[in-house]
């Protein structure tokens, strides 16, 4: 997967490794940056690769709820109701500028987002399996008509991430790639459905032995007890925390979580569920108070996880 979307995008490898581990983990990813730096070609590419379906929502804050999650129409010629699933049926849901969406839209993803389903009109219906949610916003402050994401809808999501600039090589290396055909129509599907559900399956047995899971919550209430942090890391975030933990080892090729995979997705994972106080907000970032948070607790030695 890594070297297909080196097709498209260059300088992403760890940014497609993130939302494959969200992807094993059952969670949604949070993309975001400026305008133009390949935030939806990057979701777009992702989908294809996994010869799954793929919709998209462009978010604007005209958009109602049932243009998100679907509606029950009433048809003439035959004299009743029927149901009109909206986009969120699919695999990958790409929720393009997500902050242009008002709050009611944006809550329409709740359910769709924590419980893989939707409600229509009072019918509940299942959404296809794997499911996952790639979102994109642009910067709240720098934009104007933006809706800022409330903390319950943060708390979906597994990840949150910045996309970032490519340096000057990997830009050089892009006007190469985009001199002819547009490189996106070469891509090559590499893994299906099932192959996604089987590796899922496989991450639930990856070990996550007694010392780190000690570690783990250690720095989950660390995060709830700092002095800087008015909201930390809720429950939820803890058992996504583990699940992306053991993505991550899977992905590594081991069968146990270590330290090492703690410290590197932590900033990703926790990060954007704290709420810091509104003196700390003033002179620091949510990342600079976990990454105190982390430095302050001594990781376990490594007879410690490995058996």
């Amino acid at each position: 997967m890594k070297n297909q979307i080196g097709k498209v995008l260059v300088g992403k490898d760890e940014m497609v490794e993130l939302i494959i581990i969200s992807l094993l983990s059952g969670g949604h990813v949070l993309l975001e940056d400026v305008p133009g730096t390949g935030k939806t070609m990057l979701a777009k590419s992702m989908a294809n690769l996994m010869k799954v379906d793929f919709n998209r929502i462009q978010f604007t804050p005209d958009v109602l709820p049932s243009d998100v999650t679907g509606v029950q129409f009433f048809n003439p010629k035959d004299q009743e109701f029927e149901m009109r699933p909206g986009p969120v049926m699919t695999n990958v849901l790409l929720a393009d500028e997500i902050n242009r969406a008002t709050p009611r839209t944006q809550s329409s993803l709740l359910e769709v987002m924590e419980e893989s389903q939707v409600t229509i009109d009072g019918e509940t219906l299942q959404l296809p399996q794997p499911f996952i949610v790639i979102a994109t916003q642009n910067p709240i402050e720098s934009q104007q008509g933006t809706f800022a994401l409330p903390e319950a809808q943060m708390d979906r999501f597994l990840m949150q991430m910045k996309v970032g600039y490519p340096k000057k090589s990997e830009e050089k290396t892009m006007l190469q790639l985009y001199k002819g055909k547009n490189p996106f129509e070469n891509l090559s599907s590499v893994v299906n459905s099932a192959d996604l559900l089987h590796m899922k399956n496989e991450v639930g047995k990856i070990l996550i032995h007694e010392p780190l899971e000690d570690y783990l919550l250690t720095i989950i209430h660390a995060t709830r007890e700092s002095e800087d942090v008015e909201v930390g890391v809720s429950p939820r975030g803890t058992l996504a925390f583990m699940r992306s933990l053991q993505a991550r080892a899977y992905l590594q090729g081991r069968e146990y979580v270590t330290p090492e995979d703690v410290k590197q997705l932590a900033p990703y994972v926790l990060s954007h569920r704290l709420v810091l106080t509104l003196e700390s907000s003033m002179t620091k970032t949510k990342s600079d108070v976990l990454t105190r948070i982390l430095r302050e607790i001594e990781a376990p030695v490594e007879q410690g996880y490995v058996e």
